[in-house]
């Protein structure tokens, strides 16, 4: 996890959203954060102390001029302890001061003195967000390079209803993890493949099998936070879109496989993690079929398979990565290597989806990453983790296929062959 072992300063603003922060603080502990917070006075009028200090397993700080807090210079030492400084809720007040430099409590202190980068999240009435100042601040603080988290719409405590509304727990969490990530994706465009496919038998039952998604999304969400642009194409899942991340929803592996064509030429790496279903029924019913006594003969037919139709295609770019994945139970490494080959893909990932803790619907993978020369193994871990491994080797590849360079070695074998063509041209006319 990419809070594992950082220390998150958090700092608390005056607004009703403050009553989130304890479940914040208790993620951030689970995700193996340090997590020191600053409330603000007005802050206190919402959350006390008590239970964040309890929650956080360190004393809350609170005053600037309290002689206890400052004996050893506490604004400074919090600044300097921080890998982050996350403001959360962030009124309208808080973020003037921010945008402007004023330092008249701990909290706005503190974010003067630390060089950790700063992660803002506004949380307020609708009307107060929209109002000119307020955006023109936020627009001061991000072209400072903070990063802005932007509130989310719906029923506001205040009665209203619109933007404002402090973003989840997990929205929080991933902002902070792309802060802290390196953008070493960034300029690169992915696209993931995410689920299973539904083929329908009719309009009730279909095949499908026991994919949740979760490897897929992870990856998505990996990617985003460090520094891509990603499009996830998913199968049908029970898991929220990931932050950051445009999600297109499909069921079939036919409209899989559109949604991905539809893609490809602008993708730089594309992530087949979807389980997509080998068949389908030959002939779909438009009514539901009624039950009868006896065995029922099922006729199947195949689908395509959607990773090696993008290989072959000539639509996708010639400098795009192309990661497959091979669920299996017996010869994994074997068979992977096999369909690496075979689908002319850079890389697959392999696992062994009958072992305990690496199949279908759970939050840990153990996976062997397979190329043309090696492989890796990834032991088990929660799948953020693996994700952030395969991406690993896929930065690994890139850096031996620069972007753009087969489409700069086919331009300037065209100029070539153009300027080849003007002399041959020019000595048949001076004959």
């Amino acid at each position: 996890m990419r809070l594992a072992g950082r220390t998150v300063v958090l700092g608390v603003s005056a607004g009703i959203a403050a009553y989130k922060t304890p479940e914040l603080v208790r993620a951030l502990r689970q995700a193996g954060a340090r997590v020191r917070v600053i409330l603000t006075r007005g802050a206190r009028e919402f959350v006390t102390p008590l239970t964040l200090q309890t929650l956080a397993g360190e004393p809350v700080a609170t005053e600037i001029f309290d002689l206890t807090q400052e004996s050893q210079i506490g604004h400074i030492q919090l600044a300097d302890s921080a890998d982050v400084l996350l403001v959360a809720p962030a009124t309208a007040d808080i973020v003037a001061k921010l945008a402007l430099g004023i330092a008249d409590d701990l909290l706005t202190t503190v974010a003067i003195a630390t060089r950790a980068s700063l992660v803002v999240a506004p949380a307020m009435n609708v009307h107060m967000f929209e109002n000119p100042v307020v955006r023109q601040n936020l627009d001061r603080l991000a072209a400072r390079g903070a990063r802005i988290v932007a509130p989310d719409a719906g029923f506001l405590a205040c009665g209203y209803e619109g933007a404002g509304r402090l973003p989840d727990t997990q929205a929080l969490l991933d902002e902070l993890g792309a802060t802290l990530a390196d953008q070493d994706l960034a300029g690169e465009q992915v696209l993931v493949t995410a689920g299973p496919t539904r083929e329908y038998l009719d309009p009730v039952r279909f095949l499908s099998n026991r994919s949740s998604g979760k490897m897929g999304y992870a990856l998505a969400r990996a990617a985003w936070q460090r520094g891509a642009r990603v499009e996830l194409v998913s199968g049908p899942t029970s898991l929220p879109d990931p932050r950051g991340v445009a999600t297109v929803r499909v069921e079939t592996a036919d409209e899989m496989l559109a949604a991905i064509r539809q893609r490809a030429s602008t993708a730089t790496i594309v992530i087949a993690a979807a389980a997509v279903a080998d068949y389908r029924p030959s002939k779909r019913s438009e009514e539901k079929r009624a039950k009868a006594d006896g065995k029922l003969m099922l006729p199947l037919e195949s689908n395509p398979d959607v990773i090696a139709t993008i290989a072959r295609s000539a639509a996708r770019r010639d400098d795009a990565i192309l990661v497959g994945f091979a669920a299996e139970t017996h010869q994994v490494v074997a068979r992977a290597r096999a369909k690496l080959a075979r689908k002319r893909l850079d890389l697959i990932v392999a696992n062994d989806v009958s072992e305990a803790g690496a199949g279908f619907d759970v939050d840990t993978n153990h996976v062997t990453i397979i190329d043309a020369q090696d492989s890796i193994e990834v032991p088990l871990a929660e799948k953020d983790e693996v994700a952030d491994a395969i991406l690993d080797r896929v930065r690994a590849l890139r850096a031996t296929r620069p972007l753009g360079a087969a489409a700069r070695g086919a331009s300037r074998g065209r100029a070539k062959v153009g300027q080849l063509r003007a002399r041959i041209r020019a000595r048949r006319g001076s004959r």
